[in-house]
């Protein structure tokens, strides 16, 4: 379907049926993949979330659409195999934000991890703190093997001694080899996740995707919800219950009435770095490597600057996720093992980011051992036949996949027949996205045609992919002006935003349907900007456009540590102490 303005348009006095094929519980990746599942197959679905869509673990993911290649020690081939074909066919369906990337594994010998590795393929538990040349080679063969299905990346190849150093002449020198395979990263994970709902409720017009909106309880079949913008209550009634609430399921379930101990969390934290240094050192690859500790870490260019992560940290309350000083330190030393002769510190960080991946509940206390595969679990909703199912695990690379397999349920329980296939269909502005230089410079002269200058067609292009023209038509009217406190925004680019994209708060725009924060952007001049932007598109009043500020500045001070947002007393929180209550912080479902 052509991308218009009309199917993405979402107004917040718009009230849920009463009742839906299916209701779905979470609007991460996973909820967002079967609620588009379901409303292409022709089912009503009405999908909510109490904060915003991908506000959770799938804001939180080290960025990447990946093959999975180190469940390969953990002879979870099957997974391999799946992920493979995922990031293939997102490569295809959604190429607007899901890109190659060359990953290069620095190697310090020969033979080291041969014994460990076999004992953790045939289930044991051992340290893995080496790759040596041949487990690496070895494990690669069978990566490229398990990815055959629908290839769109070149195999894999190995460099050796010189040639190493001579490509990275900042590495360590105990480095003695590289093996370079292709993966792929998603630009903007957040977007994606949008461009989800925003196809699903343009595929039927009968599906409904609300953020800002929770679960407060049940009473039999009916759902209790309250939207947290307006204080409207709403009782709706399902023949299919979907609990996509990721490391919130369990408490989910408890307001059904159903008690689950279905979720052992895992936090995982990262870091964004300015440092122009290590990231000319990169040039433009992800260098995936084993620390010394046996955890594996990551870093790679993004956004102009360096993305590094990650931890793995048992947590219990996900609600207390946030990166710590500790985290942080942490990440910054595992680079140091990889790039010693370029300084890197605390001062260049400009974005932190935490999140808690739904893994199943485990008893091995090796969070970092738990299986990164899913699963669905049912329950019946008390006194009732309707069926609850709960998405367990998962992550950003199989989303598709995993939401075919619970629609599918849901299909079977319902009598109903799959209408399509989800495997080939574009996602988003992935659709008729160009494919090459040829097809680019056409789109291109589209745009400029529509009255917007040559440059800024080809940000909206990227930012946007075919769903561009949208924002371009609205670009190109009279009195549209770039924002003053931020470059590479406009006005009306942002308005747009505010009123056909779902986004009931400044945070959500900030945060999520813009780089602008994630790119370490984010201000009090730029919030205040952007505010009155949506206050003028949605007629916020200025009550609420000191609540918008308030909320956003909690959100920057604890989970994201950025700058312009410290704690110190100013006058202007003390003016906006008085309108906390407008801005509670955002919980999941």
């Amino acid at each position: 379907m052509e991308p218009s303005e009309s199917h993405s348009r979402f107004s917040r006095s718009q009230r849920p049926a009463a009742h839906y094929d299916a209701v779905i519980l979470g609007g991460g990746i996973n909820g967002a993949g079967v609620f588009r599942d379901l409303s292409l197959q022709g089912l009503n679905c009405l999908l909510v979330d109490s904060g915003d869509f991908c506000a959770g673990a799938s804001a939180a993911p080290s960025r990447l659409i990946h093959g999975g290649i180190k469940y390969l020690e953990t002879g979870e081939f099957r997974l391999v195999a799946q992920s493979t074909l995922e990031r293939n066919l997102l490569l295809r369906n959604a190429p607007h934000y899901v890109k190659p990337i060359e990953t290069v594994l620095p190697i310090r010998s020969w033979f080291g991890g041969i014994t460990p590795s076999l004992i953790r393929f045939f289930g044991g538990r051992a340290r893995l703190t080496d790759r040596g040349v041949l487990i690496t080679k070895l494990g690669l063969e069978l990566f490229d093997f398990l990815g055959r299905r629908r290839r769109v990346l070149p195999r894999h190849s190995m460099t050796f001694n010189r040639s190493v150093h001579i490509a990275f002449p900042d590495m360590a020198d105990d480095i003695i080899a590289t093996a370079t395979y292709f993966d792929a990263k998603v630009t903007f994970a957040e977007r994606l996740g949008l461009e989800l709902l925003l196809d699903g409720m343009a595929a039927n017009p009968g599906s409904l995707a609300v953020n800002h909106c929770a679960l407060t309880g049940s009473d039999g079949p009916s759902l209790e919800l309250e939207d947290g913008l307006n204080r409207q209550t709403h009782r709706v009634t399902a023949d299919v219950v979907i609990n996509a609430a990721g490391a919130w399921i369990d408490r989910v379930n408890a307001k059904l009435g159903i008690a689950s101990a279905y979720i052992g969390g895992a936090k995982g934290s990262h870091v964004i770095l300015d440092n122009p240094a290590l990231h000319e050192a990169l040039a433009g690859k992800m260098v995936y490597f084993g620390a010394s500790d046996g955890r594996v870490g990551l870093l790679y260019p993004f956004l102009g600057q360096v993305l590094i992560g990650s931890t793995d940290v048992p947590i219990s309350d996900p609600d207390l996720a946030v990166c710590e000083e500790t985290e942080r330190d942490y990440m910054l030393a595992i680079v140091r093992e990889v790039f010693p002769r370029i300084p890197v510190s605390a001062g260049q960080v400009t974005y932190v980011y935490s999140g808690v991946r739904p893994l199943p509940k485990s008893t091995s206390g090796d969070s970092g051992a738990v299986s990164r595969d899913h699963s669905i679990t049912e329950d019946r909703m008390p006194g009732t036949e309707v069926p609850v199912y709960s998405l367990i695990g998962g992550k950003w690379t199989t989303f598709r996949g995993f939401a075919e397999e619970a629609a599918d349920r849901a299909l079977s329980r319902l009598g109903r027949p799959r209408r399509m296939s989800t495997e080939l269909e574009p996602i988003g502005g992935g659709r008729n996205f160009p494919r090459n230089n040829i097809e680019r410079a056409k789109a291109l002269d589209d745009l400029s045609a529509i009255g917007v200058e040559r440059e800024r067609c080809a940000t909206l292009l990227d930012r946007y992919g075919s769903r561009a023209a949208l924002i371009a038509r609205r670009c190109a009217e009279p009195g549209d002006l770039p924002l003053s406190s931020v470059t590479g925004y406009s006005h009306s680019e942002i308005a747009f935003i505010f009123q056909n994209e779902v986004a009931g708060r400044l945070a959500d725009v900030l945060f999520r349907r813009t780089d602008i924060a994630l790119s370490g952007r984010l201000t009090r001049a730029v919030a205040r900007e952007v505010a009155t932007i949506g206050a003028q598109a949605l007629g916020w009043d200025a009550r609420r456009i000191a609540g918008e500020l308030f909320h956003v500045s909690e959100i920057a001070n604890t989970r994201h540590r950025i700058a312009d947002f410290d704690p110190r007393p100013s006058p202007e929180r003390n003016s906006l102490a008085q309108v906390r209550e407008l801005a509670p912080m955002e919980r999941q479902p």
